[in-house]
Parts: C-alpha cells; sequence; structure tokens
C-alpha cells in the first residue's frame, strides 16, 4: 500500500505564499533541491489543484528546463515521469502529458491510487480535502526563514489531525524540514 503525502514549502508563520500571492522567498537552493528530489522521487502520482497544477507545469516547458541546474533538470525528469490529476471546475484542459483533469476531488479514487504506490497531493486546498476526508498518511513541510504575516495558510483550520514526527533536517540556508506521519 502506498502513501498519500503532502508537502509544503512554507514561512515560520505556515504560509506558503504571501498576501500578494507571491512565493519568491521560498525558492529553493541547491541543497535543499537536492533533498526535495529524493522524497520526490518514489511519487507515481501528483494531486493536484489548478493554481498549483498551472504553477509546476513549467516543468515540461523545454525552453525552462533547458540550461537548468543539474538539481533542477534531475527535478524535472522526475516531474515529467509522474502521472498527474489536476481538480478543477474551471480549467478547461491540461497543458502536460500524463496528465487527468477530474472535475471533483473523489476521495475513494485515491484510495484506490494509494493501493497502486505513493502519491503525493500538492497545493494548501486540496491538501486540506485530502486531510479532512483522512487520506493524508505523511505531512511534510520546509520553514523557511520568513515571516510574511498572511496569505495561503499551508494546514487548515478546520482539521484535528495527530501526528508523530518521523523526520527533521535543517539546512544551511536555515530553512528546516519536519516530517510526520498521521497517528
Amino acid at each position: 500500500m502506498g502513501k498519500l503525502i503532502y508537502a509544503a514549502i512554507t514561512s515560520l508563520d505556515g504560509y506558503t505564499n504571501d498576501t500578494e500571492g507571491r512565493f519568491d522567498w521560498a525558492r529553493p537552493d541547491e541543497d535543499l533541491h537536492a533533498y526535495v528530489n529524493e522524497m520526490e522521487r518514489p511519487i507515481g502520482t501528483y494531486l493536484y489543484g489548478r493554481r498549483m497544477y498551472e504553477t509546476m507545469a513549467i516543468w515540461e516547458n523545454p525552453d525552462f528546463v533547458e540550461g537548468q541546474e543539474p538539481v533542477a533538470l534531475d527535478y524535472a525528469g522526475i516531474w515529467q515521469a509522474a502521472d498527474k490529476i489536476v481538480y478543477s471546475r474551471t480549467l478547461e484542459a491540461v497543458s502536460t502529458p500524463r496528465t487527468t483533469l477530474e472535475r471533483e476531488f473523489d476521495a475513494e479514487a485515491v484510495r484506490v491510487l494509494k493501493g497502486r504506490g505513493n502519491v503525493s497531493v500538492g497545493g494548501a486546498g486540496l491538501a486540506g480535502e485530502a486531510l479532512r476526508a483522512g487520506l493524508v498518511d505523511e505531512i511534510h513541510l520546509f520553514l523557511n526563514p520568513i515571516v510574511v504575516g498572511g496569505g495561503t495558510r499551508a494546514l487548515p483550520d478546520d482539521v484535528l489531525v495527530r501526528l508523530d514526527l518521523i523526520a527533521e533536517h535543517r539546512f544551511a540556508s536555515g530553512v528546516v524540514h519536519v516530517g510526520y506521519r498521521v497517528v
């Protein structure tokens, strides 16, 4: 049985972007990017909401990928090799290979996917739905040394989830990774 993993790069105060939607402060350095690559390597399917999908689709763009550092090229290969499911009522079509568009989040379909291997959920809104449905097995947060004071919260306000610490790592950049298993 695979796991559903939610990972997010956040500010210290728990936001994935600031009040203007910016997240330039969250750009990973080479060390952090390599660490994330190793976490992402076993993922067979990514689940995204529309906004996160539109942000991540850049990894299919040859003009963007060409000339990237080796660690980013490695990530592009990891991302391109995985299946993607986008949940959106407003997106007309997907623009990347290996990508399916679904109009509604279906918890039972995600349970079936977990039976086939590891799945990642990207985007705070969709992760909140998965947490509420009891589907998330692990939460990994990469806390950046910045307080942004508002924006999109990485974790929902209206859910109680008990956690066990399974990983922690401090990077030279000041970013701290904390990983938890959902109890």
